[in-house]
C-alpha cells in the first residue's frame, strides 16, 4: 500500500540571505528526490517527508527561468547603490521582489503525499492566500492567465497582492508565495513585476490602512493552508 504522508514540518527563518534560503531549499528538495528514486530502484516505501518554510528575505529580485531581463529597471551599479541583490532562479513566472514586511511562503511538498496536479497546486496556494485576505475584509481574487492573488479584476484598478512562482520536478515542489503585508511597495517601481506592464502591486497594509502583526498573518496562513491541503504541521525550528 503506498504511503502518503500529510505531515509537514514547519520553519520560520526569520530574516535572511536570499540564496543562503535558496541553497537550504534545494537541499530539502533534492533529499525528497532522492527518497524518491531509491523506492523506484530497490522497490521500497521509504517516506517522503515535507516542509514548509517561512522566511522574510532583505531586498532582492528574483528573475524566473522563462524571465526576461529587461524588466529589471536597474544596473548593476543602481542595484549596489540601492542595497538590492539579484538572482536568475529556476522557478517559474518572470521578475519579482522579495524583502522586510514581506511573508514568504516556500512549500517543499511531495505531491505524490497529496494529488498529481501542478495546476490545482498553484490554485491550492492563491486559495489559501484568498482566505487569509478574507479574514481581513480584502476580496483577493484569481486572474485568468495570470497567476498569483489579486485584488479589484477587471476594473482598471487591478492590483497583485501576491505572488506566486514554483519549480516541480517528479512532483517535488519548490519556491512558493510572496505576499504583501507591510511591504515597501516602492522597489516594486524598479521592474516591471511578473513581466506585467499597466497593473500595480498592493500590500495588505496599503489596502487597510494599518501596520499588519506578521505573526498573525503566519497563523492565518497555517491554519487554511491545514484545511485546503489537509495537512498537519509540525513544528520542526532548526537553525542553518
Amino acid at each position: 500500500m503506498e504511503i502518503k504522508n500529510k505531515n509537514i514540518q514547519l520553519q520560520d527563518l526569520g530574516t535572511k540571505d536570499y540564496k543562503d534560503t535558496w541553497d537550504y531549499q534545494e537541499e530539502l528538495f533534492d533529499a525528497i528526490i532522492q527518497i524518491k528514486r531509491k523506492n523506484r530502484n530497490d522497490n521500497l516505501s521509504i517516506e517522503t517527508p515535507n516542509h514548509f518554510l517561512f522566511v522574510e528575505h532583505p531586498h532582492v529580485y528574483t528573475l524566473g527561468k522563462s524571465g526576461d531581463l529587461n524588466n529589471l529597471l536597474l544596473d548593476e551599479k543602481q542595484l549596489v547603490d540601492k542595497g538590492i541583490t539579484f538572482h536568475k532562479i529556476n522557478r517559474g513566472g518572470d521578475i519579482t521582489y522579495h524583502g522586510f514586511g514581506q511573508i514568504v511562503g516556500y512549500p517543499i511538498l511531495d505531491l505524490d503525499n497529496f494529488f498529481n496536479d501542478i495546476g490545482k497546486y498553484m490554485r491550492s496556494l492563491e486559495e489559501t492566500i484568498i482566505r487569509v485576505l478574507a479574514e481581513y475584509g480584502i476580496k483577493g481574487e484569481r486572474s485568468k492567465g495570470e497567476t498569483g492573488v489579486w485584488l479589484d479584476v477587471g476594473t482598471p484598478f487591478a492590483r497583485k497582492i501576491c505572488a506566486l512562482g514554483v519549480r516541480s520536478s517528479r512532483w517535488v515542489t519548490m519556491h512558493g508565495f510572496a505576499l504583501n503585508a507591510n511591504t515597501n511597495l516602492g522597489y516594486f517601481d524598479h521592474i516591471i513585476p511578473c513581466g506585467i506592464r499597466g497593473k500595480a502591486v498592493t500590500s495588505m497594509e496599503v489596502e487597510l490602512g494599518s501596520t499588519l502583526n506578521i505573526e498573525e498573518v503566519k497563523s492565518k496562513i497555517l491554519k487554511h493552508f491545514t484545511d485546503v491541503f489537509e495537512v498537519n504541521f509540525v513544528n520542526d525550528q532548526v537553525n542553518i
